[in-house]
């Protein structure tokens, strides 16, 4: 061990470098999940968001359609293709340019 600095001979530092070696690539919580972790995390606070403005959305639809009867009418009429019994529907249908 003559050849060996006296810095790599300590025990203390040996012990150390492997104790972060093993916190860093071999443990159950290292740095690569823990990234992928907070990737994950950030993505579902993004859903989260997203979801809630889709939620307030559709709410302000759903209290529209429960005070103004003209508006659920127009809902019926274009959304579930509801007829009067006396008119005819006609669906016109647009071609999707490529």
């Amino acid at each position: 061990m003559k050849f060996l600095p006296s810095w790599m001979t300590n025990k203390y530092l040996l012990a150390t470098a492997f104790f972060i070696t093993w916190l860093f690539f071999f443990d159950h919580n290292d740095v690569f999940t823990i990234y992928k972790r907070n990737q994950e995390l950030n993505d579902l606070k993004a859903q989260k968001a997203y979801y809630q403005e889709q939620i307030r959305i559709t709410q302000k639809e759903v209290d529209a359609l429960r005070l103004n009867a003209a508006s659920l009418e127009r809902v019926a009429r274009e959304k579930y293709l509801m007829k009067k019994e006396n008119e005819d529907l006609f669906i016109v249908e647009e071609k999707i340019k490529k």
